[in-house]
């Protein structure tokens, strides 16, 4: 019987607890409701105006509707704006370069900016060319230029030939014959290494003599050892003596490897120079 009593009593508190929840959902909709409402009824305050503009005003959506339509030109201006055209190609260059040229002195490749570039281009590919410093022409020829280096040995060279004795500032000219001999046997001691005695200064250090010799023609080449060992004789005459001798006979065995004509010149193995085969 006590059975019997417990499930009609359960389903009516059932019930008595969904009515409950039900009516508080609907008071809790109702408050939310009602509180919209109030708040659209409400008038709405204007929104503060900014200061006058020197252009004068603009309404809002005239403003907006602007700055849309720009944006809108400029999203189809990048839309349809053409590629930039390619770059044109670089001016020939204006300077004397290092160029690849063949028999004809025309260009094969080039410019390069020293020498060992043009040879190594020239390897790469198998060119039969040569490579020329100067400047192109507009037929596409080479007017040759001294390089870099080459102004290098001339002013290196200038100060050589400055070192020489008073005896050929009579002598030196452009047409003269001399005058070109005595350069080029100057240029080859230096180039093998052996200074110039410098005579115009009347320094201790030593080096090779250049004397006019106008009688044959030539150049007497003489070696001049410092003024310790030439002068005071610090070393002994003997010593002295062998030096001179040995570096006389270097001297002019030198000059005939460089191709000059060499012949000796008196008892103290001086050397006089005639020619360049």
């Amino acid at each position: 019987m006590g059975t019997m009593l417990v499930w009609p009593a359960a389903a009516l508190l059932g019930f008595f607890l969904c009515t409950a929840v039900v009516v508080v959902l609907g008071a809790s909709s109702t408050a939310r409701y009602e509180f919209a409402r109030n708040g659209a009824r409400e008038p709405r305050r204007p929104a503060p105006r900014a200061e006058a503009h020197p252009a004068g005003s603009r309404p809002a959506g005239a403003t907006s509707g602007a700055a849309e339509g720009q944006a809108r030109r400029q999203a189809v201006a990048l839309a349809v704006r053409p590629a930039p055209a390619t770059a044109p190609a670089p001016e020939p260059v204006a300077g004397p370069a290092w160029w690849l040229v063949d028999e004809a002195a025309r260009v094969l490749a080039g410019p390069f900016a020293d020498q060992v570039d043009a040879d190594w281009a020239a390897l790469a590919g198998d060119l039969v060319a040569v490579a020329v410093f100067g400047t192109r022409r507009p037929d596409a020829t080479i007017a040759p230029r001294p390089s870099p280096a080459d102004r290098a040995w001339l002013s290196e060279l200038g100060d050589q030939l400055d070192r020489l004795p008073e005896d050929w500032d009579a002598l030196l000219s452009d047409t003269d014959p001399l005058t070109t001999l005595v350069v080029e046997v100057a240029a080859a001691l230096v180039e093998a290494g052996l200074p110039l005695y410098d005579a115009a200064q009347g320094r201790p250090a030593g080096g090779v003599c250049l004397v006019p010799e106008t009688g044959c023609s030539g150049v007497l080449v003489s070696w001049r050892t410092h003024d310790r060992m030439g002068v005071h004789g610090l070393r002994g005459a003997a010593a002295g003596t062998a030096v001179q001798q040995l570096m006389n006979a270097a001297v002019a065995d030198s000059l005939v490897r460089l191709g000059f004509v060499v012949q000796t010149f008196g008892a103290t193995g001086c050397s006089l120079v005639t020619a360049l085969r």
